[in-house]
């Protein structure tokens, strides 16, 4: 009788996760004189763009 159980995972850190923590590390180290806005725009960047799109459909629905 066979086995077929399989598994699939995902690890590690994403692109975003990785700015993320490369602007930190920057800003940490004061080479980057940035606002935390920026630093942590990876993070929520994203999710931003995506509200705005959804906001620029619906307005676009409720002109037309």
């Amino acid at each position: 009788m066979a086995n077929n159980n399989s598994t699939a995972s995902s690890g590690g850190i994403g692109f975003f996760g990785l700015m993320f923590l490369i602007l930190m590390t920057l800003k940490l180290t004061n080479y980057i004189d940035w606002s935390w806005w920026w630093v942590t725009a990876p993070l929520w960047g994203g999710f931003a763009l995506i509200l705005l799109i959804i906001l620029i459909v619906i307005v676009i629905n409720i002109i037309f």
